[in-house]
């Protein structure tokens, strides 16, 4: 360990060292009013309501505009990046109808304790190398990462909008360092993928409105997380078996190819029951079940009815009628969404047995929501529109 240094390059340099040293993948520098233009990105997104119900991106919209209006004080900004690469394809499991797709991401243990602790041990050898005052910030506080991420050199904004680098492909965790100290800028990272639309082309509900914009409305990531109630049935089918998150725009990005999951810390390797989960067994989960499984992990703070929520879409996706006494036994759930996911899928599995439910439940249903399930008859309108297919 070296003491404290006055020369800004070597300093730069230490603490580029240190972060290597605390696990992470990437480091770069950058002054705290960089990528002015995101500003304007955010702006127009926000208009446009892209950011669906996720209020707080709006309530703190000045901050997140420019890092210095969070902290008048910063002078520069440390970003970091910690690789998650996969070892295993996040595709593989996309015809497994029986199990649940969970995101590379939350497989593990959860990236915002882990990062921040590095982040935080970082930020301590930064004062003793340099002094100065700092903030650590990961992605729950009003930091946009990635644009500022690119602009400190560590990758690019990818057309899915997420950061690509050309060592580790689009996995990587962000975290932010803001000081007082006047640190030299690393360069931007040129914008390198050119015309590839893969990751557009990828999406299954169509979430891209246009090249580096997603429309968080359609994007299965944030219905299957952000979202609070009943998913709008025109995306239910195309959410197929994720239940948590949604991997395929990330995963056919070519500069993956590049990315070592050896390189990734293992702290986010995938937990065994978490890498392929049965939905039999999610369906079953009361609220102690759920805790118990999910301890540690992000998906804890979806809370129980909205796993059963997605894990019901996905038994409906199934096509198992292995299932059905899991969905059926959910008819009687007292959380509405899980109730009225229940319905949909007993109407996809078991069209006769969904009509003879409904005659018994219907009238008796209090919640509208789960009312508006049982009153759409998908089993007749899968029916009649087979019917029309050819051959």
């Amino acid at each position: 360990m070296i003491g404290m240094t006055h020369d800004p390059l070597e300093l730069r340099e230490a603490i580029r060292r240190e972060a290597a040293a605390l696990g992470f993948a990437s480091c770069g520098f950058a002054p705290a009013d960089a990528a002015p233009e995101s500003a304007e990105r955010l702006d127009a997104w926000i208009a446009d309501g892209a950011h669906g119900s996720m209020a707080w991106m709006a309530d703190r919209q000045e901050q997140r505009r420019r890092p210095q209006v969070l902290w008048p004080a910063a002078k520069s900004l440390v970003m970091l990046g910690m690789s998650y690469a996969p070892r295993e394809d996040p595709m593989r499991l996309a015809d497994q109808r029986e199990v649940g797709r969970i995101s590379v991401y939350a497989q593990g243990a959860d990236y915002h304790e882990i990062v921040k602790k590095a982040l935080k041990a970082l930020a301590r050898r930064i004062v003793e190398l340099g002094g100065g005052e700092l903030k650590v910030f990961v992605d729950t506080a009003p930091v946009m990462e990635k644009p500022l991420a690119a602009a400190a050199g560590i990758g690019w904004q990818g057309k899915h909008s997420n950061l690509v680098s050309r060592e580790h492909g689009s996995w990587l965790f962000l975290g932010a360092i803001m000081t007082s100290l006047d640190l030299p800028s690393d360069t931007p990272h040129d914008d390198r993928c050119g015309s590839c639309s893969a990751c557009q082309a990828a999406c299954p509900t169509d979430a891209f409105p246009r090249p580096y914009v997603v429309d968080a409305q359609r994007c299965i990531s944030y219905l299957t997380i952000e979202h609070r109630g009943p998913i709008a049935r025109e995306f239910r089918t195309a959410i197929g078996n994720r239940i948590y998150g949604c991997d395929d725009c990330l995963a056919v990005c070519p500069w993956n190819k590049f990315a070592q999951s050896a390189a990734a810390n293992r702290a986010f390797a995938a937990r065994a029951e978490l890498a392929a989960p049965d939905l039999a067994d999610l369906l079953g989960l009361d609220d102690a079940g759920f805790r118990a499984v999910f301890a540690g992990s992000p998906i804890k703070r979806i809370g129980r009815n909205r796993l059963l929520r997605n894990a019901l879409i996905a038994a409906g996706n199934s096509g198992a009628p292995a299932l059905l006494p899991a969905v059926r036994q959910l008819l009687d759930d007292p959380a509405p969404e899980v109730r009225g996911g229940a319905v949909w899928a007993l109407s996809r599995l078991d069209p006769q047995g969904f009509a003879e439910e409904r005659a018994r439940r219907e009238r008796g249903e209090q919640d509208r929501t789960v009312t508006e399930e049982w009153s759409i008859d998908d089993a007749s309108a899968q029916i009649e529109s087979a019917s029309h297919e050819g051959p």
